[in-house]
């Protein structure tokens, strides 16, 4: 059965391979003027046929006219506006949501964009998607604005009022809009920043912005590790791995393969046996949780650290969304069967007195568990003797330098 799993995992990596969708291929380019070969110059296509010879346009679209803004449950940095009223500047939409890390990662180019174009016409308007249902929650989003710092606008699209209105489908996700309000450049994921900063120029200039002082950058995107995409399953970058009941019974692949885990209906305790022999790409899960549709929460108290959650991973950086309902709660992280190495510790690692690993949860967010510098793979184990303690989701990175 694993072998059979691991299979479907290797084709699905790479068909899409981690949580960084893939750019939608480019539309067909125009052929420059003779290419066409022999062609009656006088011929042209009017009423009803032009229409039919020139497919519509699909919102969102480059090309299409930005949709409006529909929706919003809540406005942060800003009083309510509307696309309209933003005509003869420049709008690059951003589509994120607080604890995904593709959209983390982009937000220090966005400051840097902010910074150089705001006085010159340039508007951010930041559409924040949820993913989770704590991430609906006002607080928990001014909190992530604040520790962002983020200035421009960020609107609650709790309801995906906007995000269905654009078509879009990816987190992080960009529009840019030029002055009259025409969607002229799009870009899904992370990386191209470059190029993004100068289709923002180009639009700028098109408004008639001074711009020729400032600079544009000509960093190179961030690079992955070879081995992260190389197509070998066993030691890919490990995927996104979701652990609530919905994504795991929806997905072609689960990212638990305990059987016991769907045993009963969401909501009940369920004892797990970590069956060991630990495959990359899959989370295992020992003692007893209950299976919720977004997460999987701690079901009892205990006193030794006697549950766990387990994976074996690859990759540069680990990162885990978890859930805090009441009083703050410690987990405890290993690598290897002992402490995080000092080199290798995320920024909200933690160490006890006696030298153990661990993490404070005292907020709904991502926390940062592994930033190394060196791509390996890896043991890792998290256990908390909270009965609050519930994990969402794992991301991983392979990123030696870079936000």
């Amino acid at each position: 059965m694993v072998g059979t799993i691991l299979t479907v995992v290797c084709i699905t990596l790479l068909t899409a391979c981690g949580s960084d969708p893939a750019t939608p291929p480019p539309p067909t380019p125009v052929p420059e003027v003779g290419s066409l070969g022999s062609v009656n110059p006088t011929f042209t296509l009017g009423g009803e046929a032009a229409k039919q010879a020139e497919p519509e346009l699909r919102a969102g679209q480059v090309g299409s006219v930005a949709q409006e803004i529909k929706e919003i449950s809540g406005w942060i940095n800003s009083e309510p506006f509307s696309i309209a009223s933003l005509q003869g500047k420049v709008v690059l939409i951003d589509f994120w949501t607080y604890t995904c890390v593709n959209c983390i990662r982009t937000i220090p180019f966005l400051k840097e964009w902010y910074e150089k174009y705001a006085d010159e016409g340039l508007v951010i308007v930041g559409v924040h998607t949820p993913e989770f249902d704590f991430e609906h929650v006002r607080e928990n989003v001014e909190s992530a604005v604040e520790e962002f710092q983020i200035k421009w606008p960020v609107l609650q699209d709790n309801e995906m009022g906007t995000w269905q209105a654009f078509n879009n489908m990816f987190w992080p996700a960009k529009y840019l809009i030029d002055k009259d309000g025409v969607i002229q450049y799009t870009h899904f994921g992370e990386g191209k920043y470059a190029e993004t900063e100068l289709e923002i120029r180009k639009l700028l200039s098109e408004t008639g912005a001074q711009i020729d002082g400032i600079v544009p950058n000509t960093y190179s995107d961030p690079a992955r590790n070879d081995q992260a995409s190389s197509g070998e399953l066993a030691t890919s970058q490990t995927r996104e791995i979701y652990t609530g009941l919905g994504r795991n019974v929806n997905s072609q692949v689960p990212y638990i393969i305990q059987a016991e885990f769907y045993s009963n209906p969401p909501g009940i305790p369920t004892l797990l046996e970590d069956p060991g022999d630990h495959q990359n790409h899959f989370l295992y899960l020992q003692g007893i949780w209950i299976n919720g549709l977004e997460s999987v929460q701690h079901a009892r108290v205990t006193k030794d650290l006697e549950d766990y959650a387990a994976l074996k991973y690859f990759g540069n950086s680990v990162n885990v969304v978890l859930e805090n309902k009441g009083e703050p709660y410690q987990v405890y992280i290993t690598v290897d069967d002992g402490p995080i190495p000092i080199t290798d510790r995320g920024a909200d690692i933690e160490e006890a007195k006696d030298g153990r690993t661990f993490i404070s949860v005292d907020q709904d967010r991502m926390y940062r568990l592994i930033e190394s510098p060196v791509y390996g793979g890896h043991e890792m184990k998290l256990s908390s003797n909270s009965n609050e303690f519930a994990i969402y989701a794992f991301t991983f990175g392979s990123y030696s330098t870079g936000p």
